[in-house]
């Protein structure tokens, strides 16, 4: 196969490719900081390694859950260009420059709770549906949701256009809550953000949950973004899809 072009943002220096692993993909990983205590402000970081560039990565996301959109000051990224830098190290800078943040919401005092977990690696996976209890109880105490994705299609646009013939949207739904049927629309794309680049599908990764100071509850959704790498592989980063549920 020809090799592909890599896209703008994605990093290539020669001989920092050649000493990369072979090309598999770029998976970040995922780690829920915290909320703050009303449950308006929630923080999470991905991390990685780059492929191609083998560069190590951390990005912190602190989000506004009442309108879905990020403090000032938020992302906060860090990138090790260092030739032979640990993951450690970016991850650090990044906590460092994101702990104003951290700090100002009292974020690590309000972990929530990963009430569920789906990830890429997962080989039963169900990639677009989810089922949790919102809290760890004894079964008749449970509280039960499910969340489901439908993938949408658009044309490409920019340089998007020279790699693929379509890319991907989507549309994500509450379909249960608390136990009973519910038909509540957390997100439907109208158009993509270049943010995501150029997407090729999505994956439901995800719930964190956090009980507010008020009773309300605040959960968040995780998504996987699949997107278009390095000479064609597959990117994959995270965003979150937060709603309040009143008691």
């Amino acid at each position: 196969m020809k090799p592909r072009a890599a896209l703008p943002g994605v990093l290539l220096l020669g001989a920092a490719a050649a000493a990369a692993p072979a090309l598999a993909g770029d998976y970040a990983a995922l780690q829920p900081i915290g909320f703050s205590a009303d449950g308006n402000v929630f923080a999470f970081e991905e991390y990685g390694v780059q492929d191609g560039s083998g560069f190590p990565y951390s990005t912190i996301y602190v989000i506004d859950t009442r309108n879905d959109s990020f403090l000032p000051g938020a992302p906060v990224r860090a990138v090790s260009r260092e030739d032979g830098s640990p993951l450690s190290k970016a991850r650090h800078e990044a906590r460092r420059r994101a702990a104003p943040l951290i700090d100002a919401y009292r974020l690590a005092d309000a972990p929530g709770l990963l009430a569920a977990y789906n990830p890429i690696t997962e080989a039963n996976a169900k990639p677009l549906a989810l089922t949790y209890d919102s809290f760890a109880a004894d079964e008749g105490f449970r509280e039960t949701y499910s969340v489901t994705l439908e993938e949408k299609t658009f044309e490409p646009e920019g340089i998007c256009k020279d790699f693929l013939k379509e890319v991907k949207g989507f549309r994500l739904s509450m379909t249960m809550k608390a136990g009973k049927p519910a038909t509540d629309v957390l997100q439907d794309d109208s158009r993509l953000p270049e943010s995501r680049r150029c997407p090729t599908g999505y994956q439901v990764g995800g719930a964190v949950t956090h009980r507010n100071d008020d009773g309300s509850d605040t959960h968040v959704i995780m998504v996987l973004v699949k997107s278009l790498g390095f000479e064609g592989t597959t990117d994959g980063r995270w965003i979150a899809i937060p709603t309040r549920i009143a008691k």
